[in-house]
């Protein structure tokens, strides 16, 4: 495809797309244009009366179902009532913020919900994904730099776009081992990542007192910023169209921040097949989670 836009989707009537984060901003985005291609979307959300209210708004099949994934035990509640397959599972759920906080379970809120919240949802819900799993990340990854020493931020000073930056980062190193690992069992299923662009939506968004930075995203994004339903376009586009699995999908202009989705380069780091196995180790070990899959199975 040279140009894509949200009509280009296929019909998907008879499929299921479970989008989380589906409240607002690009999963509500990516979940309307999904509706309107015929699919059956699922909302995975943490407040069931805003998934209520975006989903009125979606319009089509739609259904909400809570899930916090700041809490694994709501995790594996969502995971374990599922039945059925999935045809597109949509990590798009994200958080950001200034401040330190932490999940349920004790982990650093960014880390813990962009990445080990999606990765243990992911796992759990394997067995019934026949087509693609598709994780929101971010040009950010280029910035990060994740300790494995301190990933939950107990002994260094905090810092907020650091962590968030790191977040993004495991989310394409999980992305890239998730497809090689879904390959060696033999299965159809695709694992994509989509960077949104420069998106005007609630992640910049804080509580409390307004920052000098805060005032300069604020100008930043008045100026350069697409809407929601732009942003959702390389999100789309992971989930549906003829690319290879561990593509990266973002915008094709300024610095890939605005307009029609294409594939998109990633940092070197974010290419490291050891680092991406470290990170998948490491993910298990806190999340006690691991890939479902035996090798040699296929999940279609």
């Amino acid at each position: 495809m040279t140009t894509f836009h949200g009509v280009d989707l296929p019909d998907l009537s008879g499929t299921t797309a479970v989008v989380t984060g589906a409240n607002s901003g690009i999963g509500r985005s990516v979940s309307r244009a999904l509706a309107a291609a015929g699919a059956r979307v699922v909302l995975a959300v943490r407040s069931i009366e805003r998934g209520h209210t975006a989903a009125h708004g979606i319009g089509g099949d739609t259904e909400v179902r809570e899930l916090d994934l700041a809490d694994l035990g709501s995790v594996r509640t969502f995971a374990a009532d599922w039945d059925g397959p999935i045809d597109l599972l949509i990590n798009n759920a994200g958080v950001s913020g200034p401040s330190l906080t932490r999940t349920t379970d004790g982990f650093e809120s960014k880390f813990g919900i962009n990445h080990l919240g999606h990765f243990a949802l992911t796992n759990l819900l394997l067995p019934h994904i026949t087509g693609r799993v598709v994780t929101v990340a971010s040009q950010a990854e280029r910035l990060a730099r994740l300790d494995f020493a301190d990933l939950n931020w107990e002994q260094r000073p905090y810092q907020a776009s650091r962590a968030y930056n790191d977040s993004k980062f495991a989310n394409l190193l999980f992305t890239a081992e998730l497809h090689r690992r879904l390959t060696a069992a033999g299965s159809n299923v695709r694992a994509n990542a989509a960077h949104p662009g420069l998106v005007a939506t609630n992640i910049y968004q804080h509580d409390g007192p307004r920052r000098p930075i805060d005032l300069m995203w604020s100008a930043v994004l008045g100026l350069l910023a697409q809407d929601a339903d732009h942003g959702a376009l390389p999100v789309l586009y992971a989930a549906v169209a003829d690319i290879p699995g561990n593509s990266f999908t973002g915008p094709r202009h300024l610095a890939h921040m605005r307009g029609a989705p294409q594939l998109i380069d990633r940092s070197e780091p974010a290419q490291d097949p050891e680092l991406a196995r470290r990170l998948w180790n490491v993910s298990e070990q806190l999340t006690g989670i691991g890939f479902p899959l035996p090798s040699g199975t296929s999940t279609r």
